[in-house]
């Protein structure tokens, strides 16, 4: 019995069937791919990869995408440091906080520098020690390697975003073209950034309404049906969408070229009060329907958090209903983001499965609790058939939530067929690369070149984008990778055999 195409398939072959250029046949091109996979091989076989020689093979591999990326938490902590003077800012060397009081910069700046309590960009990189010890507030540098007291990862984790906020919502212009000029050295030809806080109101009515009708979905569907009228009806929430897309348009420009794109997803935070997350969904879908770079709208914050765990469900029929409002707004979604232990049992049940079926999620970020979720193999299979893929970040969940190695479910997705990307969630903040997630699942799990390969054009095949665009990124890509694989065979002829 045949199925009907679906529209993942349908496009799927669309994109195929644009990008067979004479060279992708040739027999030269097709010995080049075979002797960069033998090549590949030799890296990963016996009991120790050649992580050095996968590391530069995967600097120089073609990466499609990232479709799992913070702009926050991607951009290293130097650059915010750098950020401090052109703002006017200082940070104080005893809590390593930004100090936005400009009365307070005044006095400190009228000090003499020995008597200085907060320092400016040249002063921090000038003090070794409130240089160190900034790093190790504002990201995870050498929390695995020094002695000191210090936080439980995920705790550090989640405060790093406190430290450098006030710089990393401002300065986005700088910030993307940092991002870029990073991506570029990499071989990196497309990010989709979860970039910034969509606007919110509140609302005390509201929330006391939402939380008694979580249970009974026709009583909730009224209230949020009532509370998207009384947003659609108020001017300043209209004001605030709007400059909210306008501040986004401004820091894109200039993003985009011949050799990288760039795309936006507008997120909530699941921390705050029903109300305020409900109105964020909306400015954040309206949004989304405003302007062709912001591609989707996301839902961030510590899962684990009371917060987050109590109102799970609640913001899931919130996505649901919205998603029948503006049912071409693409969703992804953070959910599974939990390992035993983060959360009673119970809590580990559910957060994948209503992701996909109440939320309507099209992409998955992190996945992670799926071995303990109640209805495992049908998650996996409504993935696998619906071609919903998963955002695999291996470094964030080795450091937030002690998942790695054999314990990771990457393997699970991989034997029972569910598509996935591989990303970096926020590289700033754990201080890796792109190119540093494929050198460790390359390094752990071993697939073939074959895989990897076509894990670099999932990251394309899955992006938030039209038909068109995809097709011409995947177009650059094939071409990219002849470069890459003609260069590595070439190589591969002067290596000299092992002793």
């Amino acid at each position: 019995m045949h199925k009907t195409l679906t529209g993942s398939v349908m496009l799927a072959l669309a994109i195929a069937g644009a990008c067979q250029p004479a060279w992708a046949r040739s027999p030269a091109a097709s010995a080049n791919e075979a002797a960069t996979a033998r090549h590949y091989a030799s890296l990963i076989a016996g009991e120790q990869p050649k992580v050095a020689e996968l590391t530069l093979f995967f600097t120089q591999m073609p990466k499609g995408g990232d479709l799992h990326h913070h702009y926050s938490g991607s951009v290293y902590a130097e650059q915010y440091v750098d950020f401090l003077d052109k703002q006017g800012l200082c940070v104080n060397k005893q809590t390593y906080r930004i100090e936005t009081d400009k009365a307070v910069i005044a006095a400190e700046r009228a000090k003499p520098a020995a008597e200085r309590n907060c320092l400016s960009s040249a002063e921090v990189y000038a003090d070794d020690h409130t240089f160190r010890e900034l790093l190790q507030r504002w990201s995870n540098k050498d929390f695995a390697n020094h002695g000191a007291l210090q936080p439980p990862p995920d705790r550090l984790f989640f405060q790093t975003f406190g430290f450098f906020g006030p710089v990393s919502n401002a300065n986005f212009r700088e910030g993307l073209q940092e991002l870029k000029k990073r991506a570029i050295a990499e071989n990196v030809g497309y990010i989709e950034t979860m970039f910034k806080l969509s606007p919110f109101v509140a609302n005390a009515d509201f929330d006391q309404k939402a939380w008694l009708n979580v249970d009974n979905n026709a009583a909730l569907e009224a209230e949020l049906r009532a509370a998207l009228g009384a947003l659609e009806q108020d001017p300043a929430f209209a004001r605030s969408t709007s400059d909210f897309v306008a501040r986004i348009q401004e820091a894109a420009e200039g993003i985009d070229d011949e050799r990288f794109t760039m795309r936006y997803q507008t997120y909530v935070l699941r921390l705050l009060n029903p109300s305020q997350v409900f109105s964020s969904m909306v400015s954040g879908f309206k949004a989304a329907t405003m302007n062709d770079k912001i591609v989707g709208v996301n839902i961030v914050g510590q899962e684990s958090a009371n917060v987050s765990m109590r109102d799970y469900t609640l913001h899931m029929k919130m996505f649901r209903f919205l998603k029948s409002v503006y049912p071409k707004v693409k969703v992804a979604m953070h959910a599974g983001e939990l390992a035993m232990g983060d959360v009673p049992p119970e809590g580990l049940k559910f957060h994948i499965d209503q992701a996909l079926v109440v939320a309507g999620a099209h992409r998955i970020g992190h996945g992670l609790d799926l071995v303990h979720e109640s209805n495992a193999p049908e998650i996996m299979k409504k993935m696998r058939e619906d071609d919903i893929p998963v955002e695999i970040n291996l470094t964030s969940n080795a450091f937030i939530n002690g998942v790695e190695g054999a314990n990771h479910p990457i393997n699970l997705y991989r034997k029972y067929g569910v598509p996935y990307v591989i990303s970096t969630d926020d590289a700033g903040v754990t201080r890796h690369t792109l190119s540093n997630e494929y050198v460790l699942f390359a390094s752990r799990y071993k697939p073939a070149y074959a895989e990897m390969k076509r894990t670099s054009y999932n990251s394309i095949r899955y992006a938030f984008l039209s038909v068109a665009e995809k097709q011409r990124l995947t177009r650059q890509l094939d071409q990219r990778f002849a470069a890459f694989e003609a260069r590595v065979a070439a190589l591969a002829k002067t290596a000299k055999p092992s002793k």
